[in-house]
């Protein structure tokens, strides 16, 4: 085996593509490049992780392997710490320069990006790190955020490289499957590929093709599958990069405005996609939180609020939840749709967090993690700061207390959600989709639908539990160190641009 001076190391994380990927980009320009992708054992313990996150990755990453070997390298795939795996890396091949995008990612990241950073500093080898969203790392203040954001995603995208010279090894190895490391078979059967010519396959279909219907569809999980854009998975996994998606829709934006200006009337396309265009720039608002405040996986938001559930954890309410058994269909459909898919439109996301929150009184964290295990598309800076937000424990917030019931009034009348995903109330008429319970015994002994057999009673009574819940919070929020530390929160967190405002943040 035969190299000439050391390689550059690309170490890749969550950023598995080769188009508008500046590590990788810069490495081909110097000389001999060494891509590298780590499987990481700590990672799969932490509690959000789940076996359909590996699946992504296994997809991912065979597409990203065979794309590097067309243009001349490989992908090295390696099993264990990072700081090890680097170590031994550098012993065989005496790399000094490691280059990879920065992540924004939850606690046990951040604590492995800080042991590389020591080990680099120790072992002489310098790491470079590139932004990859519109997340400022180091940021003092949040004035003129949306502006910088603005700036980065204007900046061009990267093609892929048109060669790579590939370090020369003679073991690269293979994506792992789940099995191969040990752990459970993934079980969302329904799941959405992830792989990076998918991700550009989704986003054109999605601008010239689907999403006329985003702006009136993503609301309602009967067209949002359809009406959304299907990309934040593949954000998740960098399998396309958001700045490629930004500039894609601003010049379908300017195509749809040109279009207009010919033939003057309604334009739903323009609407949708400038809809859409706005919800990535809350994307990274929303990621950056995180970025700032790393805290918030982990505890309130607003402090004043500690206390209020953490002592009232019903098990039992618990995983009637976490198994969609609580006897409000569109709840239960919500959750058997993730269990199956991965994915499920924002507003059903917010309407299981706040059903756990408020009807059952459970704490955010619990089912933060549980949610983060079934969404495909987990993706912390937004999901702990959401999570909290539809708990209440912001503390900038408004407190929305979704009622399932009307849910299904406004956005699933007919059933044709609920009953794909709980076909035990496939007969059950569209007058008892919201209050199956109200459903006379008579006619529930003859379609079959027995409640509390065939299909669960209400795990609480609705109209007491958000009274109770209202109750509560208000107590707290109205107190004056409540208002206080909101104000401190605004500062550090809230939108320069609408306050105390929130939009659909999984496009």
């Amino acid at each position: 085996m035969e190299n000439d001076l050391p390689p550059r190391v690309v170490w890749f994380k969550k950023d598995l593509r080769v188009v508008d990927h500046e590590p990788l980009y810069t490495a081909s320009r110097f000389g001999t490049v060494l891509c590298l992708y780590i499987y990481e054992p700590e990672l799969y313990r932490e509690p959000y992780f789940s076996s359909s996150h590996l699946q992504a990755v296994h997809q991912a990453l065979t597409q990203l392997k065979r794309e590097l070997q067309r243009l001349g390298a490989d992908l090295l795939i390696q099993i264990g710490e990072s700081v090890d795996v680097l170590e031994k890396l550098q012993k065989t091949t005496g790399f000094t320069e490691l280059l990879s995008h920065q992540e924004t990612g939850t606690g046990a990241t951040y604590e492995r990006d800080l042991a590389v950073g020591d080990w680099c500093k120790e072992n002489g080898v310098h790491w470079r790190e590139w932004r990859q969203q519109g997340v400022i790392r180091a940021l003092r203040q949040r004035a003129g955020w949306a502006n910088q954001w603005q700036e980065y995603m204007s900046e061009a995208c990267l093609p892929a490289p048109k060669h790579l010279q590939g370090y020369k090894m003679k073991a690269w190895g293979q994506p792992k499957s789940a099995r191969s490391l040990g752990l459970t078979q993934p079980t969302q059967s329904g799941a959405a590929l992830t792989n990076e010519s998918e991700a550009h396959r989704t986003l054109n279909d999605f601008l010239q093709v689907r999403g006329e219907g985003y702006q009136s569809g993503l609301s309602s999980p009967v067209s949002a599958f359809d009406s959304c854009s299907r990309l934040s998975h593949h954000f998740t996994y960098g399998t396309i990069s958001l700045r490629k998606v930004f500039q894609a829709t601003k010049s379908r934006q300017e195509e749809l405005r040109r279009l207009k200006a010919s033939r003057p009337g309604s334009n739903e396309w323009l609407r949708s996609i400038s809809s859409f265009s706005q919800r990535l720039r809350w994307h990274c608002h929303f990621m950056q939180k995180l970025e700032s405040e790393p805290e918030i996986e982990f505890q309130n938001m607003a402090r004043s609020y500690d206390g209020l559930r953490e002592a009232n954890h019903d098990i039992e309410k618990f995983e009637l939840w976490k198994r969609g058994e609580t006897g409000y269909p569109l709840i239960d459909a919500s959750m058997r749709c993730l269990q199956k898919t991965g994915w499920i439109n924002f507003r059903m996301r917010a309407m299981l967090m706040s059903f756990a929150s408020y009807h059952l009184w459970l704490h955010w964290r619990p089912t933060a993690l549980h949610l983060a295990q079934e969404f495909l598309d987990f993706e912390p800076g937004i999901h702990f700061a959401q999570a909290q937000m539809q708990s209440g424990t912001t503390g900038i917030n408004a407190i929305r207390i979704y009622s399932p019931s009307k849910q299904v009034v406004d956005h699933d009348p007919s059933g044709k959600f609920i009953k794909a995903y709980l076909p035990e109330l496939e007969a059950l008429p569209a007058a008892y989709l919201a209050h199956p319970q109200k459903m006379p015994k008579e006619l529930q002994n003859r379609l079959g639908i027995r409640i509390g057999k065939d299909y669960p009673a209400p795990v609480v009574d609705e109209t007491v539990a958000m009274a109770k819940a209202r109750s509560k919070f208000y107590r707290v929020k109205r107190s004056p160190e409540a208002k206080k530390e909101a104000g401190e929160i605004y500062q550090r967190h809230g939108s320069r641009r609408s306050p105390h405002r929130s939009k659909a943040t999984h496009p």
